[in-house]
């Protein structure tokens, strides 16, 4: 076997610093999207999802795929989403065994409220920290690192796209 190649002292600094910077920043944008919202992280990836899905619905195995959660994980998820009127749960036309899971007037009405707040967070903890050349070179590295990781390489299976 090869001897291993150890990250320099550049390499180590970018790989902790990412990692502490991810665990952190998604904890406090966590935090603070439950407090103005009353959503969790991922009811506003669902919502979020299906807002930009086309008829606010989507395939719960493209939903799962998309969260990268197991089918059964993001089920379970739903059914509490259901409980509170954000989203149902229909037979998919094409695959009997499959569902679709569809934005109500609640859901909608909700990621609407959170949005603004969100998005403010975002900005407060992490956009505007950063200079606008560090922003597009913060861009430039993500889509390198997904491009490489998705299996096509393709933005939508990357989520990249907007």
């Amino acid at each position: 076997m090869a001897e291993p190649r150890w990250l320099d002292d550049a390499e180590f600094r970018a790989w902790i610093g990412y990692r502490r910077m991810r665990l952190l920043l998604d904890a406090q944008v966590s935090r603070d999207l439950m407090r103005d919202s009353g959503l969790s992280a991922p009811d506003y990836d669902v919502l979020s999802a299906l807002t930009s899905s086309e008829g606010h619905r989507r395939r719960l195995t493209e939903l799962a795929d998309r969260m990268l959660w197991s089918k059964s994980r993001l089920s379970r998820h739903i059914s509490r989403m259901e409980q509170r009127g954000l989203v149902t749960r229909e037979e998919c036309e094409t695959d009997a065994r499959g569902a679709v899971v569809v934005l109500t007037e609640g859901g909608l009405r909700a990621i609407e409220e959170a949005a603004p707040e969100h998005v403010e967070s975002v900005r407060r903890h992490f956009i505007d920290l950063l200079s606008p050349e560090q922003l597009e070179v913060l861009g430039t590295v993500a889509e390198t690192v997904l491009a490489h990781l998705a299996p096509d390489g393709s933005p939508e299976a990357s989520g990249m796209q907007r």
